[in-house]
């Protein structure tokens, strides 16, 4: 048996073991039953992660059947799903209770900086912690220390530098407006549709669940692949609204900003199991795959989920543009410089080992300092250092904006 695979019978029980945390929520809503804040954030939590476990598992065991830096790019966006269901529900909620306007640039900026700061660290670290375990042992390592991406992941990075241009102008403005949906969703499609003009790298080997779920026949595997994405999604529709209610009522109840508690519990709920499996493809140092899923998120989430934000308000009854006051614009703010210094580390294709520590340092920063003044401080370091950066390395970045332009079918 491969070293990723696991047996069928512990497929059996993770299979289980994340539907067994979906059922209560399943239940509480067909039956109409209101649990108190805290409980609801639980139980409704628990099915949010469930139902990312399950869009995950399906996402990962489609790669079987298509290959190809287009296919990896709708699977991370895919894989994603319960984050955009949280945050197109605060945005669709705020057309017709401003309030909820804070909670969706919270949920938006929570999940942007939480990919950065602590997902992209995390790859590093368990590379790093890979390469030694392996060194020990007397097996092969590669000849680099270094975190390192194919070639042609500088299609996301040159889409990635366009997006964070565009992302400075809500915080100057003081709303996402309608023409940044349109400008950002049109950069999202441009990227589609750049990408699918290249191979990109195939997927060698699939870790756990969708190990064992790839090596089924054509039609069960196809089976349990929709199956998969089908119950997912039936899952984050149960799901969403209740969490994303309760988080707030929890706020109330335990006496704790409903801004923070949105911010940065409901991103780590539906995103933690693309973490943990790019963590697990570091560690078995497949880092062009751990840290170009990655990527290819921060991407999706960094135009498509914020330009379809205006839209989702709009249709909950508000205006065109989604307004943001002082604090949701220097979240905003505080956001698009991370994005710029996270597009200076990984241009020139490579994530060293201080740069990821960087990262995680600066985005615990904003933990200890949290008041505005901290805020704006914390920007112009990310700025600071991430033109610096930019500037040394602007061969690399003009590269990927070529690859933006004109794609070159390169295998890094």
């Amino acid at each position: 048996m491969p070293e990723q695979s696991i047996s069928r019978g512990t497929l059996a029980t993770r299979v289980a073991v994340t539907l067994a945390l979906a059922l209560p929520a399943v239940v509480l809503r067909l039956t109409g039953t209101h649990p108190a804040p805290v409980a609801g954030m639980i139980i409704f939590g628990a099915g949010v992660l469930a139902a990312a476990v399950l869009l995950m598992w399906a996402a990962e065991t489609a790669r079987r059947d298509i290959s190809g830096a287009l296919a990896l790019a709708l699977l991370a966006l895919i894989a994603v799903l319960p984050e955009y269901a949280v945050d197109l529900y605060y945005a669709y909620r705020a057309g017709s209770k401003p309030e909820y306007t804070a909670y969706a640039a919270a949920n938006m900026t929570g999940a942007n900086r939480l990919l950065v700061g602590v997902g992209w660290a995390l790859v590093v670290l368990a590379f790093t912690l890979g390469v030694r375990q392996r060194a020990r042992r007397g097996e092969p390592v590669p000849d680099r220390r270094d975190v390192h991406l194919s070639v042609h992941h500088r299609i996301e990075l040159g889409f990635l530098a366009l997006a964070a241009v565009v992302a400075f102008i809500p915080a100057l403005v003081g709303e996402i407006g309608w023409y940044m949906s349109i400008v950002l969703i049109a950069i999202y499609i441009a990227y589609i549709v750049r990408i699918a003009r290249i191979g990109g790298d195939d997927v060698e080997q699939l870790v756990g669940v969708p190990a064992v779920l790839a090596e089924l026949p054509t039609v069960p595997r196809r089976v349990a692949t929709w199956g998969g994405f089908a119950l997912g999604a039936v899952i984050v529709f149960v799901s969403a609204e209740p969490f994303a209610e309760s988080l707030v009522e929890a706020g109330s109840s335990l006496g704790i900003d409903e801004f923070l508690l949105v911010q940065w519990l409901a991103p780590l709920a539906s995103e933690a199991p693309e973490l943990i499996v790019a963590v697990v493809f570091a560690w078995r140092l497949r880092d062009n795959d751990a840290i170009g899923a990655l990527l290819s998120s921060k991407v999706n989430q960094w135009t498509l989920l914020v330009g379809t934000l205006p839209l989702a308000y709009k249709a909950g009854g508000g205006g065109w543009s989604l307004p943001l006051d002082s604090r949701q614009a220097e979240e905003v703010l505080l956001t698009a410089a991370q994005t710029v210094l996270g597009l200076a580390f990984l241009i020139d294709l490579y994530f060293r080992r201080w740069e990821a520590a960087l990262l995680f340092c600066l985005f615990a920063v904003q933990f200890v300092l949290p008041d505005e003044t901290a805020r704006l401080w914390l920007s112009g370091v990310y700025l600071a250092i991430g033109f610096s950066v930019l500037i040394a390395r602007y061969r690399d970045l003009g590269r990927a904006m070529a690859m933006v332009v004109i794609p070159r079918p390169h295998r890094g």
